[in-house]
C-alpha cells in the first residue's frame, strides 16, 4: 500500500480532477496513491460530515490497479450518489429501508462511461430517501452536514456529493437533479453544479423518468472538470426520447473559448411572490455587473410564470411514476413496499400516485409540457438567463422534515427553490456557480440558464466568471 504524505494530501486537496489526472498522465502519482489519499480524507472528515454512506475502498483499490492511465480522468477518486445509478457490486438503496439490502447486479450505461473515463469509485454519497428533498437527512443513514457551517443544510438531494466535493474528500462526484438537486447543493456548499439539457445524458437502462424532468451529471470545484465530465458521459442511446443537438467540438474545448458579446437577462423577483434574501439579491446583481464589465448586454426580465401553480402541476405529475417505480423494483426486494419501509413523505407520494387517474395524470403531463414551452419561449431571445439558485441562504438542518405525512404541506416548504425547478420542466441547461459568500461565510450560488442544447455558452461564460470572480482558493472550515 502506498505511503501517503501530508504533501500529497495537500496536492490532492488543492487539485481539481483534471489536475490529478494530469499528475497520473505524467506518472508523478499513481492511481493507487490517489485512492489512498481519498481514503485518508474520507476517514478524517466523514465522521463529522456524514457525506459518504458506503465506503467501497476495496473496490477502489482493486480498480486502481487496472486503470487506463491515458484516460481523461485516469485514477481520479469518485463517489456515486446513493440514488438510481448502478455500479455492479455496489449497494443501491435509494437511502430507503425498503431497499437496504439491494446490490446493483450490473452497470447502468452512464457508469460504463464513467469507468471508461478512468474514474475510480471509492464510495457512495448520502442522499435523502428517494431523492425527494433539498436537504440530505435520510433516516437510514442520518443527516449530512455542510462543511461551511454544520448548523445549515448542504442541500439535496445531492447533499452528500456536494459536502464531499467541497470538503476535498474527492474532487468530483455524481449528482442528479429532479427539481434542483444538482444546483441547490452546489449553491449551499460553494461548488459547481450543472444540470444539463434534457436528454443530454441517457438514463439507460431506464427509458425515461418524470418525462425528462430527471437529470444526471456531477458536482465539481472547477468549470473545466464539469465540461470534461460532460464530454465523458454525454450521449443518447438509440431510441431515447430526447436528443439535444451535439456540438462539433468538445465541451471542454468550447468552455475555454471566450464568447462573443451576449444578450443576457436576469431576475431577482421570485415567480411565486415570495421574498428574496438581500445578500442573495446582491450576489446576483454583482454577477450582472461583472458580466456587463466583460462586455455583455444585460437587461432585467422576470419570468412570466405562476410559480406555485407550476410547482403543484409538476409535483403531482411526478407522484405517478414514483409510485410505479416502487412496483417495478418489488422483485429486487421480494415483497411489496409498506408504510413501515419508507419515510412518511415517500409513502404520501406513493399513495397519491396510486390514487391518480390516468386521465388526471395525462392532464398533468400536458400541463407540464405547456409550462416548459412557456418558460423556454419567454427566454428564447436571450443567450443566458441569470437568477439566484436559491432565494434564501441554506436553511437549518431539520427544516425539510420528511416525517411530514402531508405531501402538499411538505412540498410547500420548497419555496426557496422556485428558480430551480422551472428548468427541469423546460429542459434547458442550468448551472450554479459559487459567486458570493454571506456575512456568515456561507456560500451563495448564482444560476446561469442557457437555451436548450447550448451547454457550450453556459460553460464558456461560467469560465469567464470563474476567472473574474474566483472561488478556487476558498476552502470550508471542515475541509482538507
Amino acid at each position: 500500500m502506498p505511503t501517503i504524505t501530508e504533501s500529497l494530501l495537500e496536492t490532492y486537496a488543492e487539485s481539481d480532477a483534471l489536475g490529478l489526472a494530469e499528475l497520473v498522465h505524467k506518472k508523478e502519482v499513481s492511481p493507487a496513491e490517489l485512492v489512498e489519499a481519498a481514503i485518508t480524507q474520507i476517514e478524517r472528515l466523514n465522521p463529522r460530515l456524514n457525506a459518504v454512506v458506503h465506503r467501497l475502498y476495496d473496490m477502489g483499490r482493486a480498480r486502481a490497479e487496472t486503470i487506463d492511465t491515458t484516460a481523461p480522468f485516469a485514477g481520479v477518486p469518485y463517489l456515486l450518489k446513493e440514488l438510481a445509478s448502478s455500479w455492479q457490486g455496489a449497494p443501491i438503496t435509494n437511502s430507503s429501508v425498503y431497499f437496504k439490502d439491494v446490490v446493483a447486479p450490473a452497470d447502468s450505461e452512464v457508469v460504463g462511461r464513467i469507468k471508461r473515463a478512468g474514474l475510480v469509485l471509492v464510495g457512495k454519497s448520502n442522499a435523502p430517501e428517494n431523492g425527494w428533498s433539498i436537504a440530505t437527512e435520510p433516516k437510514l443513514y442520518g443527516p449530512t452536514l455542510n462543511p461551511w457551517n454544520e448548523d445549515v443544510t448542504p442541500g439535496g438531494s445531492s447533499g452528500g456529493t456536494a459536502a464531499a466535493v467541497a470538503s476535498r474528500m474527492v474532487p468530483i462526484a455524481e449528482a442528479s437533479d429532479g427539481a434542483g438537486s444538482i444546483r441547490i447543493p452546489a449553491s449551499c456548499c460553494g461548488i459547481v453544479g450543472l444540470k444539463p439539457s434534457r436528454g443530454r445524458v441517457t438514463l439507460a437502462p431506464l427509458g425515461d423518468y418524470w418525462y425528462g424532468g430527471a437529470y444526471f451529471l456531477s458536482c465539481t470545484r472547477s468549470v473545466r472538470d464539469t465540461a470534461a465530465y460532460l464530454d465523458a458521459v454525454a450521449g443518447a442511446m438509440p431510441g431515447d426520447p430526447y436528443t439535444p443537438p451535439v456540438p462539433a467540438e468538445s465541451w471542454l474545448e468550447l468552455s475555454r473559448r471566450a464568447p462573443k458579446q451576449l444578450r443576457i437577462a436576469y431576475s431577482v423577483t421570485p415567480p411565486n411572490g415570495t421574498a428574496i434574501d438581500s445578500q442573495v439579491r446582491d450576489a446576483v446583481l454583482k454577477t450582472v455587473a461583472t458580466l456587463e464589465g466583460l462586455g455583455h448586454r444585460v437587461e432585467e426580465c422576470d419570468l412570466d410564470l405562476d410559480g406555485d401553480a407550476a410547482w403543484k402541476t409538476y409535483t403531482d405529475m411526478t407522484c405517478v411514476q414514483t409510485a410505479a417505480m416502487f412496483d417495478w423494483l418489488e422483485p429486487a426486494v421480494g415483497r411489496p413496499v409498506t408504510p413501515a419501509d419508507v419515510e412518511p413523505v415517500t409513502w404520501a407520494i406513493i399513495e397519491r400516485g396510486r390514487a391518480t387517474s390516468g386521465i388526471q395524470h395525462i392532464t398533468d403531463v400536458e400541463g407540464v409540457r405547456q409550462i416548459g414551452r412557456t418558460v423556454a419561449g419567454q427566454l428564447q431571445p436571450f443567450d443566458l438567463f441569470i437568477t439566484p439558485t436559491l432565494t434564501q441562504l441554506p436553511r437549518p438542518v431539520g427544516y425539510y422534515d420528511m416525517s411530514e405525512p402531508d405531501i402538499d404541506r411538505y412540498n410547500a416548504k420548497w419555496t426557496d427553490s422556485v428558480f430551480a425547478f422551472p428548468f427541469n420542466i423546460s429542459g434547458q441547461p442550468a448551472i450554479s456557480l459559487p459567486l458570493a459568500w454571506s456575512r456568515e461565510n456561507i456560500p451563495i450560488g448564482v444560476q446561469l440558464v442557457g437555451r436548450y442544447g447550448d451547454e457550450a455558452t453556459v460553460l464558456a461564460v461560467s469560465a469567464q466568471l470563474e476567472e473574474a470572480m474566483a472561488w478556487r482558493d476558498r476552502r470550508p472550515p471542515l475541509g482538507g
